[in-house]
């Protein structure tokens, strides 16, 4: 049984990324937990206008919370059926990294799966700073941001940008492993950088990855950084017609240190694709 925990806002991003959690998983047998997280701050009191004490604040914003997510639920049963699938609704007040962190321990949850922005999010942005602030401060649970537009029919191909400088646990790849067997995915291992001359470590750490995926489809790519790695993952994965871009999540990586950007952070503003990160198990 596999534990998801399905942030939302109830925007039609936070949709989207639902509808993708259950067929991707269509196979699996889940408990998806659809959890909208609120907090009484300064502008949503000021948008309750009937509420003159802090207590009424709280009530309304609760109420409206249960009140949107059992209309999720109640689609979910009526649209989504499955029987492999169960789902069951959290309405939490506070922070929402904080609440990940707790409904994470609490429900022993495998994935989180979220929209990557939300209902204020801006037009031709990727990802909110809601996405953002969970990918930072979530580092051991996978986490997959959904694209508002991105239309998932079948996980036919993945592609996994490394530099092979780091080692990769088993535990760390056991998610990109278990779906890319639900659904026999071609997994493209790509190295992005101006030189492709491997020292001992890295091609150590090739040869694990080899190991870690026999008995799968995967390929080795070299592409060259041209402008910056963001737009190399980008544009290998447009090219390729990826249906998902997998990164992990370490704090200090290679790319880092060679182009001074954010990898994570600057692929996700940046692509219209399905983005994987994998935990960091190093944090």
């Amino acid at each position: 049984m596999k534990n998801i925990l399905l942030p939302t806002d109830f925007s039609t991003n936070a949709w989207n990324a639902l509808f993708m959690a259950s067929k991707l998983f269509a196979q699996k047998k889940c408990v998806f937990y659809v959890m909208h997280v609120f907090e009484p701050n300064a502008q949503n009191l000021m948008g309750i206008k009937s509420s003159v004490r802090a207590g009424d604040a709280y009530e309304a914003l609760s109420s409206n919370s249960q009140k949107e997510l059992d209309k999720i639920i109640t689609y979910a049963k009526d649209n989504l059926s499955n029987e492999n699938h169960q789902y069951k609704i959290l309405s939490l007040q506070g922070d929402l990294s904080v609440n990940i962190k707790a409904m994470i321990a609490k429900y022993d949850i495998d994935m989180i799966v979220m929209g990557t922005k939300g209902a204020t999010g801006a037009r031709g942005v990727f990802m909110g700073s809601n996405t953002v602030r969970v990918i930072k401060t979530i580092k051991n649970t996978p986490l997959l941001a959904v694209p508002e537009d991105f239309d998932f029919k079948a996980l036919k191909s993945l592609v996994f940008p490394t530099e092979f400088a780091h080692f990769f646990p088993k535990g760390v790849l056991a998610p990109l492993l278990e779906i890319a067997g639900l659904w026999q995915t071609e997994i493209k291992i790509f190295h992005v950088a101006q030189e492709f001359i491997l020292n001992d470590l890295q091609k150590a750490n090739r040869d694990i990855l080899k190991a870690r995926f026999k008995g799968f489809n995967f390929a080795f790519y070299k592409v060259d950084i041209k402008t910056t790695v963001a737009n190399a993952i980008q544009e290998f994965a447009e090219e390729q017609k990826a249906d998902m871009i997998v990164l992990t999540n370490y704090s200090h990586t290679f790319f880092e240190k060679l182009t001074q950007e954010p990898v994570v952070k600057k692929a996700g503003f940046k692509t219209n694709i399905p983005l994987l990160v994998l935990p960091d198990f190093e944090g």
